[in-house]
């Protein structure tokens, strides 16, 4: 369990000690501090050995393309995860090839997602127990497409909607599930609505004839008319609902800028509807895959919650810093205990632990 507690403390330890602005000139000041944050995640997460409840179907993966020609790796139904496999068995580089690309591609897309909010650190915290530890190091594919959802998650914040629909595409070809993100630029428009619509709905059907049509009633069959369930999947979307819900309430407080509230908004709607979606449907699964992508909220909301009942009139004052930095506190111990709980409470938390790295298990 330790590595997984170093993870989170790192990050944490150093957020508890900073307000907002502080964090910001941490960040601006320290950038090789974020480079080996990505580089300890990208080792971390490329290098695990037998850690992650779905080793042995992507290890099944991998050995299903030995043997396939370049056409056929591209033919696949996620054609990116399969031509990664395809060139890490070609280098003789295995699973962890994979991995380490996999992992690099989300930890690039994490580090570029926490450094564009107010308070990086404390949302890379906020990051690590369940999308971090459970996610990129459990669903090696949808982390992947959630790193580049991540990075499009930036650039449409940014009112970039043609490189948002890019990251998106490209997360879509190592899980194909990613395309269900793509109607949010349409409905977080801002200008020019019914043409970002439109070009967004072409570009959503091309990516479903592509990725999802020849595969839409194997995936209807095993996912809804089977009734899939995933354990756990009420208490993961009420941990998106909170967040979504504070937004909600009190979004005016945050102080997004135009191009960034209509994002969060939906974003926050989504997540504030998928518990009551889960009480109408046994098909928890596809609830619970949904769920993943918007997790990124639960980082904007809570890097943001501990400056947001600051006014420039209180800015300064004593007791205000206070409350900021309980709140700061708050989260993280919520965060600790929601960390603490899944390590020795979760059905399948054993499939995580210990935590083995390949290059110690070779040597040893």
């Amino acid at each position: 369990m330790l590595p997984y507690w170093l993870m989170f403390l790192a990050p944490a330890l150093v957020a508890a000690g900073m307000r907002g602005t502080r964090a910001a000139i941490w960040e601006t000041r320290h950038p090789l501090a974020w480079g080996f944050v990505w580089l300890s995640l990208t080792v971390l997460i490329g290098f695990r050995e037998q850690v992650g409840g779905d080793w042995g179907s992507y290890e099944k993966m991998l050995n299903n393309t030995a043997g396939l020609g370049f056409l056929d790796v591209l033919s696949t139904n996620d054609p990116g995860y399969s031509l990664l496999n395809w060139c890490s068995l070609a280098f003789d580089f295995d699973v962890y090839g994979v991995n380490l690309v996999g992992g690099a591609i989300f930890a690039f897309g994490l580090v570029t997602f926490c450094r564009a909010q107010p308070q990086p650190w404390l949302a890379l915290a906020v990051a690590v127990p369940y999308l971090v530890i459970v996610v990129a190091m459990g669903y090696s594919r949808q982390a992947i497409a959630l790193g580049f959802i991540l990075l499009g998650l930036v650039a449409l914040a940014d009112g970039s909607m043609w490189k948002f629909a890019i990251w998106v595409a490209l997360g879509a070809t190592f899980h194909r599930t990613a395309v269900l993100v793509l109607p949010i630029a349409a409905l977080a428009s801002s200008k020019n609505k019914y043409w970002t619509a439109a070009w967004i709905s072409l570009l959503g059907v091309g990516m479903y004839k592509a990725l999802l049509e020849k595969d839409a009633d194997n995936l209807y069959q095993n996912y809804v008319a089977a009734e899939m369930q995933s354990e756990g999947a009420l208490i993961r979307a009420l941990m998106g609902a909170v967040p979504a819900i504070i937004f909600l309430l009190w979004r005016k407080r945050f102080h997004f800028r135009e191009s960034e509230a209509a994002l969060w908004r939906w974003l926050a709607s989504i997540s504030a509807a998928l518990p009551f979606v889960l009480l109408v449907t046994s098909a928890s699964t596809v609830v619970d895959r949904m769920a993943l992508y918007v997790l990124p909220l639960q980082l904007v909301v809570f890097s943001r919650l501990p400056d947001s009942f600051v006014t420039p009139e209180t800015e300064g004052d004593i007791s205000s810093a206070g409350a900021s930095s309980g709140i700061r506190v708050a989260i993280l111990a919520y965060y600790g205990a929601v960390l603490f709980i899944w390590l020795n409470f979760a059905n399948h938390a054993y499939y995580w632990l210990p935590y083995r790295f390949y290059p110690l298990e070779a040597l040893l």
